[in-house]
C-alpha cells in the first residue's frame, strides 16, 4: 500500500447525503407474503411448526411502559435499522422497540408442549404472552425457545417483545456494528433478526443432538439431550431407534437406551469441499421424531514429508483457500433477504476458486451453515467481539505498522484491550461456549477463531483452553491477525502492508486476513468513500493484480509452508469497496482465479 492510498482510505467527516442505499435483487423481488420460510434448523428438524415472521406491529418509545397505540407495521425479521424492514430508523440506546402480533391457538392438544423459538434478537429483549413476561434473553446472536403452553390460551393470544440494544456503548458482543458508523464499521442494527417460529413437541421431547464423527474408530459418538430427565416407562421399554441414510436410501438401523452411544460407520465416505458427502440420520424417542444429518472428516495439524507442520483435512495435506465474509447486506444488513442469497453468496466463493469462508465477527441463521456443509465449504468462524471501547493507537495502528509490537504485548492488560469490565468478561466467555456448543454439529466448521485484532481480546490462553476442552476435534486460532500469545493452533497473521512471507516452526502458517484490493463501481457502491488497502480505478486493473497475488505470491508461499490464506474480501461493506462483489452483489469485479 503506498502512502496516497492510505490517505484515500482515512475516514473524514461523514457525508450523508452521498450515501446510496442499494438493494439486492433478492430484496428488490421479496414477497413480504412469504419471508424467509424455509425450517430454520435444518440439524434438528420436525414437520409441525409455525413460522411467525411476516408483519408485526412496532413502537418505539423512550420509557420502558408497554405502548398502549403502536406506530405501524414492521417486516419480521429484518432489523428496524433496514430497509426490508419498513421501518429504516436507528434504534438509540436510551429507546425501547416493542413488537406485537397476535397467535391463533384453535386448541390446546393434550400431553404435548408450545415451544416458541427465537433465531436471534439483538440485545436485551423480553418476551411477553397475553401480557405476562414470561422469559428474557441477553446476547444478539444466539437463538433461545421458551416453552408457552401454559400461558397460552384457545383462541387469539397476544405475543409482545421489547427489546434494548446499548450496541458499541456497553462491553456486550456487537461485531463491527457502530452507532457512527463509518471506515470498517458498519451501520449498527437491532432487534429480531432471525426467524421466530412456533413448534409443537410431545411431553417428552429431544433437545439437542451433538454428534462427534470419529474417523479412527470408524464411528460416530452420539449425545441425545431430553427436556426431562424423568423418563416415562414407554420410553424405558423402547429406548432409542436411530436410522442413518446413504443418499436417500436406509444404511442401518440402530437402537439404544443410552442417551450416550458410539454408531460404527464401516467404509464410510469422507466429507470434502469437493465431494461433500452428507449422511442423513433420524432419531426417534417415544412419540417425538427428529431428522438431521452428519458427515465423517477430520482437521488436524501434521507434519509434511519435508518437516513442515500443515493443516490436514481427513489425513491428508489440505490447502484452505479462503475469503472473508461479514454476512452484510445493503437491504436487510444482518439480515439475508432470502434462503437463495445466503446459497449465492457461497456458490459465488467456490466459483472464484475458493474452498474456505472466514465467517467474520457474527454468528450466522444455521441454515448458512447447512447451505456450506451440503455445498462443500469449510468454515472459519469467529466469535463475535465484545468490550468497552478499544485503545486504537494501541490495538490497531501500533501492531498494524509495527509488527513486532504484536508479538510482545499480553493480552492481561485488561483496559488497554477494553476489558476492565468483569462481567463483560464473563459474559462473553459464556457466550463463546454457546457458540461451540450451538454450532458444533455442522461438519463444514473446521476453525474456532477466538479473537480478532485484540478487539476486546482477553486470557487468550485460558480461552484457548475452554474451547479445546469443549471442542477436541477443530483448530483454534486464538488471535487473529496480532497478539499471538503463543497459544494456538497456527501462526496467525494479518499481513496488508508487508512483503508476505512465511516461516512455518512449531506451527502452521496462516494469513487469516490479506489483500483487501479496492475498487469503487459507481451506481453500485454505498457511498463516495472509499475503504481499501490498495485502490484500484477499473476492474481491468484489479483482476491484473488480484490474479499476479495468487499466481505469483500465494503459490510460491505454498510451497514453502503457507497452510491456508484469507482474502479481504468476498463483497464490499459499506465503506469498505474491497470486496471482489459489489455490495448489492451485481456485479463480480474479478474472474476466477487462475493457475492456483
Amino acid at each position: 500500500m503506498n502512502l496516497k492510498d492510505m490517505i484515500r482510505t482515512m475516514r473524514f467527516k461523514e457525508d450523508k447525503n452521498r450515501q446510496h442505499q442499494l438493494y439486492t435483487p433478492w430484496g428488490e423481488t421479496l414477497d413480504t407474503e412469504h419471508v424467509l420460510e424455509e425450517y430454520p434448523r435444518p440439524g434438528l428438524r420436525r414437520d409441525n411448526y409455525t413460522i411467525l415472521n411476516g408483519y408485526w406491529d412496532y413502537s418505539i418509545t423512550k420509557d420502558n411502559h408497554m405502548p398502549v397505540e403502536y406506530e405501524g407495521k414492521i417486516l419480521v425479521p429484518f432489523s428496524p435499522e433496514s430497509i426490508l424492514s419498513g421501518v429504516n430508523r436507528q434504534l438509540m440506546p436510551k429507546e425501547y422497540l416493542w413488537y406485537k402480533r397476535s397467535i391463533l391457538v384453535e386448541k390446546i392438544p393434550k400431553n404435548q408442549r408450545c415451544i416458541l423459538h427465537f433465531g436471534a434478537v439483538d440485545q436485551f429483549c423480553e418476551i411477553y404472552i397475553n401480557n405476562q413476561k414470561i422469559s428474557k434473553h441477553l446476547g444478539g446472536y444466539l437463538p433461545f425457545s421458551i416453552d408457552i403452553t401454559k400461558k397460552l390460551i384457545k383462541g387469539e393470544n397476544l405475543l409482545v417483545v421489547k427489546v434494548t440494544d446499548e450496541s458499541d456503548t456497553s462491553y456486550h458482543t456487537r461485531g463491527k456494528q457502530k452507532l457512527n458508523r463509518g471506515g470498517i464499521f458498519y451501520t449498527a442494527q437491532s432487534g429480531i433478526w432471525q426467524t421466530v417460529w412456533l413448534e409443537w413437541v410431545p411431553s417428552l421431547y429431544i433437545t439437542s443432538l451433538k454428534i462427534t464423527p470419529m474417523l479412527e474408530r470408524k464411528g460416530i459418538e452420539l449425545v441425545i439431550q431430553l427436556n426431562s430427565k424423568k423418563l416415562n416407562e414407554d420410553y424405558n421399554k423402547k429406548g432409542f431407534r436411530v436410522d442413518i441414510f446413504k443418499e436417500g436410501k436406509l444404511l442401518k438401523i440402530y437402537r439404544s437406551r443410552r442417551t450416550h452411544m458410539f454408531i460404527p460407520m464401516n467404509n464410510a465416505r469422507y466429507w470434502t469441499p469437493y465431494n461433500p458427502f452428507l449422511y442423513d440420520i433420524t432419531i426417534t424417542v417415544g412419540e417425538d421424531c427428529v431428522k438431521s444429518y452428519f458427515a465423517m472428516r477430520s482437521f488436524e495439524i501434521v507434519r509434511d514429508r519435508d518437516n513442515i507442520p500443515r493443516i490436514y483435512l481427513n489425513h491428508r495435506p489440505y490447502f484452505q483457500n479462503g475469503i472473508l465474509d461479514q454476512g452484510y447486506w445493503p437491504d436487510g444488513l444482518y439480515t439475508a433477504p432470502s434462503d437463495e442469497a445466503l446459497i449465492y453468496d457461497i456458490k459465488k466463493a467456490k466459483e472464484l476458486g475458493f474452498n474456505m469462508i472466514r465467517k467474520h465477527l457474527k454468528i450466522e441463521p444455521l441454515r448458512w451453515y447447512y447451505h456450506c456443509d451440503r455445498l462443500g465449504m469449510i468454515v472459519w468462524q469467529d466469535m463475535v467481539n465484545g468490550g468497552e471501547e478499544y485503545n486504537p493507537f494501541i490495538v490497531g495502528y501500533l501492531p498494524t505498522f509495527i509488527p513486532i509490537f504484536g508479538k510482545i504485548l499480553k493480552d492481561h492488560y485488561y483496559r488497554l484491550f477494553g476489558r476492565k469490565n468483569e462481567k463483560g468478561r464473563r459474559d462473553w466467555l459464556e457466550e463463546c461456549k454457546q457458540t461451540v456448543d450451538h454450532l458444533y454439529n455442522c461438519p463444514s466448521i473446521g476453525v474456532w477463531v477466538a479473537f480478532n485484532e485484540g478487539w476486546g481480546q482477553f486470557d487468550s490462553k485460558k480461552v484457548y483452553d475452554m474451547i479445546r476442552k469443549k471442542d477436541n476435534l477443530r483448530l483454534i486460532d486464538h488471535a487473529s491477525g496480532w497478539f499471538d500469545q503463543k497459544q494456538g493452533d497456527f501462526n496467525s497473521i494479518h499481513n496488508y502492508f508487508h512483503p508476505l512471507k512465511v516461516t512455518p516452526k512449531k506451527r502452521p502458517v496462516v494469513f487469516s486476513e490479506f489483500g483487501g484490493y479496492a475498487c469503487h463501481i459507481k451506481g453500485h457502491s454505498f457511498s463516495s468513500k472509499i475503504y481499501g488497502y490498495r485502490i484500484y480505478m477499473s476492474k481491468k486493473a484489479l483482476n491484473e493484480d488480484f490474479q499476479r497475488l495468487y499466481k505469483e505470491e500465494i503459490n510460491r508461499l505454498k510451497k514453502k509452508g503457507l497452510s491456508a490464506a484469507v482474502y479481504t474480501q468476498l463483497y464490499d461493506v459499506e465503506d469498505e469497496v474491497n470486496g471482489l462483489l459489489t455490495y448489492d452483489r451485481k456485479i463480480c469485479k474479478v474472474k476466477e482465479i487462475e493457475q492456483f
